[in-house]
């Protein structure tokens, strides 16, 4: 599917087993774990993959490594938005994928090593990044929610933003913590306290836009 245009404006959450801000999106090696465990997912406002719209449609992903992304050895669980259609959810797979273009896409591919079956399931998504809170649900699958991160003397709700003018994955994003981040389908973890990501990407088939 190489050279079909499409676009995913879309709101974004990556909640991982690291410390908050993740170094891996700035040394590459996860913290305080040697892998990497987690989800992410995106909430599409305004998509499209050749002529099938993306409008509204969510997907996620769980996810791990045994060690930092780029050592490779992969896993991943995709889940879409049971709302979408069949050619719907061709599109969404053939993006994460890595298929249909963009460096993001492309290079989570080669580090992947296997792919589980996909599944289409309701989501709700909940995404106030503003104020760092979030919420995604799939019911009996995933349960996580986002807030913000704290100062611990006074418990002051802290404002943390971080610019990778460069990013790949996205080009800046609002720093939270997980309150909860569980995961019971076939990648199972249970944690709190680690990072969360939220962000508004818009990603092409040539790549990162904004």
């Amino acid at each position: 599917m190489a050279g079909v245009p499409w676009r995913m404006k879309a709101q974004y959450i990556k909640n991982c087993n690291c410390i908050p801000n993740c170094p891996c999106d700035t040394v590459g090696f996860p913290y305080p774990g040697k892998g990497c465990i987690g989800m992410a997912g995106m909430h599409i406002f305004e998509g499209f993959f050749g002529n099938v719209k993306l409008d509204g449609l969510n997907w996620v992903v769980l996810y791990s490594w045994p060690g930092a992304l780029h050592e490779g050895n992969g896993t991943i669980e995709p889940f879409i938005d049971q709302r979408a259609s069949e050619e719907q959810r061709t599109a969404l797979l053939t993006v994460l994928s890595g298929k249909a273009g963009n460096a993001w896409f492309e290079v989570l591919s080669s580090v992947v090593t296997t792919v589980l079956q996909p599944q289409f399931v309701p989501i709700t998504w909940e995404f106030d990044k503003q104020h760092r809170r979030a919420r995604v649900s799939v019911p009996g699958v995933l349960e996580t929610v986002s807030g913000p991160l704290t100062i611990p003397a006074t418990d002051q709700e802290q404002e943390v933003i971080i610019r990778m003018p460069n990013g790949m994955e996205y080009k800046e994003f609002y720093a939270a913590q997980t309150v909860v981040l569980k995961g019971t389908g076939q990648i199972k973890f249970d944690l709190k306290n680690t990072h969360s990501s939220l962000a508004d990407v818009d990603h092409t088939h040539e790549g990162l836009q904004a």
